[in-house]
């Protein structure tokens, strides 16, 4: 396994550090511990593909894993979020919905007789930094709150709904340009 499938699968392995942190309050600092995880995690995502571009480790498992390790990392941020409250439920079933369509259409992709592996294209790339930069301020929000260093009139939760609904907004749009870019994967008549 080369470099760029190692950061990709790490990954996928500090998910459920992440979870613990989120949801465990008796750990001291939780949500802080929650930012420097999917910091790293989130990190782990920028430089897999700039490795695997520079270095020519382009895999087939890198197409495959890279994404889906990003469906995984946010899936799971997005669960934390609506069971603490922090977001709604409809922007996580917007989000996962469109993740569950993407995977379906790759693996119908990938199932087919031509074997087309699709990797994330540029929009899908865009509206998961967004949604992972909203995730990150919301948990960053939280640590203030946490530490009592935000008065208590800060518009945390407007400030959240904001950022989700761009989130959830960019992801429909990518959803709607991702089925009609491999609408031949999803033709009812083939």
């Amino acid at each position: 396994m080369n470099l760029a499938n190692k950061l990709t699968v790490m990954r996928v392995v500090l998910v459920p550090f992440f979870v613990a942190f989120m949801m465990i309050d008796e750990i001291p600092l939780n949500y802080l511990w929650a930012l420097v995880v999917f910091g790293i995690a989130s990190i782990t995502d920028l430089f897999d593909g700039k490795i695997a571009r520079k270095y020519n480790m382009i895999t087939d498992f890198g197409k495959f894993l890279d994404p889906l390790a990003d469906k995984i990392l946010v899936a799971a941020a997005l669960v934390c979020m609506t069971e603490l409250k922090w977001t709604y439920a409809w922007v996580t079933i917007i989000i996962l919905t469109r993740e569950f369509v993407v995977s379906g259409v790759r693996l119908v992709a990938a199932g087919s007789e031509k074997k087309v592996v699709i990797a994330a294209g540029w929009l899908g790339k865009v509206k998961t930094a967004v949604t992972m930069v909203a995730i990150a301020v919301i948990l960053a929000m939280h640590i203030l709150v946490q530490l009592s260093w935000l008065p208590e009139a800060f518009p945390v939760q407007c400030i959240s709904d904001v950022l989700m609904i761009v989130s959830s907004l960019l992801t429909l749009w990518s959803g709607v340009q991702y089925l009609y870019d491999y609408r031949q994967f999803i033709d009812p008549k083939k």
